[in-house]
């Protein structure tokens, strides 16, 4: 569990991908309820699967980075 222990500080910029992501979901979660997004179904799940790769990715090298550093 040393995973939890590594600290890693992120930019801005590196935050966009979980940023989409995250809207993403809420968006895919909220059309649920409502018919306007029914059309965009597709293209929301390929940004939320392409914006979670991109977010677990920028992580684990950040997590690498950290660990080496200690």
């Amino acid at each position: 569990m040393n995973f939890l222990k590594v600290k890693t500080t992120w930019s801005n910029s590196e935050f966009i991908p979980f940023k989409l992501c995250i809207a993403s979901i809420y968006i895919i979660l909220g059309s649920y309820f409502h018919y306007f997004f029914l059309n965009y179904y597709i293209p929301l799940f390929i940004i939320f699967g392409i914006t979670v790769i991109w977010t677990v990715v920028l992580w684990l090298k950040k997590m690498r980075a950290g660990a080496q550093k200690s």
